[in-house]
């Protein structure tokens, strides 16, 4: 009875010593487990952040423009232009008409003064439009040293003649600038120059009836490409410049045009800059029409002077930290 009973003793002791090792493997494993997946998540959360500041700190910032690239700007001032002017208008199979200097034949000052204004809209750190205007209005008589022919009439020499040449000129351009940073800007232009020009000669006679006119008006599209750019040398200087060119035949119009500008800016106040500048223009237009066939050659260049305004957020493309 007695061993038997140490037996049953034995048996239930190892049944619980067996049981209980059991649980406490289990418990261990759980355990190891649970912090083996908290350990991976930690660790895939390490990673990540790492992965985040890594791209952060790849990631380019965008570039600051210099301090003159505002979000509008409008701009105005005077050109004192260097003109030289040729204008041949005949007849369409080049039988009739003369090739006029209107300087030298008709009188004409080289040395004129105008007005010219623009408009800039920044769309963007690196987009820009430009809408600008341009006008010239010249008037002269003379006494001719040569017969010339222009449209339908002979003007003889000697004769009396007044004359004018009338032009404006509306630009329209977009620009993106590829390269920009604090102090500069680079880019390209794409724009159209529009001619709406008049040209008239007047032979003034001694009685009212033996007087004559011919006149030659066209307005003429030319679309061109060109390199701007600006470079500041301090918080309010700095310099602007463009090149443009394009050859195009249109129709019944054939033109080229060449032009260039370089100015030096200088803040006077936060919203208000003033302006030294060197511009010029080349222009080639041939103009067939129905019974005439004219072709004028026109290049201007001189100094200009102008105020320009902006307004808007004075610094609208300032990167933020």
């Amino acid at each position: 009875m007695n061993g038997t009973t140490t037996f049953k003793s034995i048996l239930i002791l190892g049944i619980l010593l067996i049981s209980a090792e059991s649980f406490s493997q289990e418990t261990a494993d759980t355990s190891a487990k649970f912090g083996n997946t908290v350990a991976e998540q930690d660790q895939n959360s390490i990673l990540t952040d790492n992965t985040t500041d890594d791209l952060n700190l790849y990631k380019k910032p965008k570039p600051t423009p210099p301090w003159f690239v505002r979000r509008f700007k409008l701009t105005a001032g005077v050109f004192f232009p260097v003109n030289n002017t040729k204008i041949e208008v005949g007849n369409r199979d080049g039988s009739f008409g003369t090739e006029i200097d209107f300087e030298d034949d008709l009188g004409f000052k080289k040395s004129t003064t105008t007005f010219l204004g623009n408009f800039q809209w920044r769309a963007s750190r690196r987009s820009r439009f430009d809408l600008g205007f341009f006008h010239l209005d010249r008037n002269t008589s003379k006494q001719l040293q040569k017969t010339i022919e222009f449209g339908d009439h002979t003007y003889p020499v000697n004769a009396t003649v007044s004359s004018y040449f009338k032009v404006d000129i509306y630009q329209f351009s977009y620009g993106y600038a590829f390269f920009l940073g604090p102090k500069y800007e680079l880019g390209l232009q794409l724009g159209i120059h529009t001619l709406s020009t008049g040209v008239g000669i007047n032979l003034i006679g001694e009685t009212a009836g033996v007087g004559y006119n011919d006149k030659f008006d066209f307005t003429a599209p030319l679309p061109d490409i060109g390199i701007w750019g600006g470079y500041a040398f301090t918080d309010k200087l700095a310099l602007n410049g463009n090149v443009n060119y394009f050859s195009i035949k249109i129709n019944d119009i054939d033109g080229k045009i060449v032009s260039y500008n370089l100015s030096m800016m200088y803040q006077v106040i936060p919203d208000l800059s003033l302006a030294l500048g060197y511009t010029g223009m080349n222009f080639t237009v041939d103009v067939l029409k129905t019974r005439t066939e004219g072709f004028l050659k026109w290049g201007y260049n001189g100094p200009t002077i102008t105020a320009s305004y902006a307004f808007g957020k004075r610094k609208p493309f300032e990167t933020r930290q």
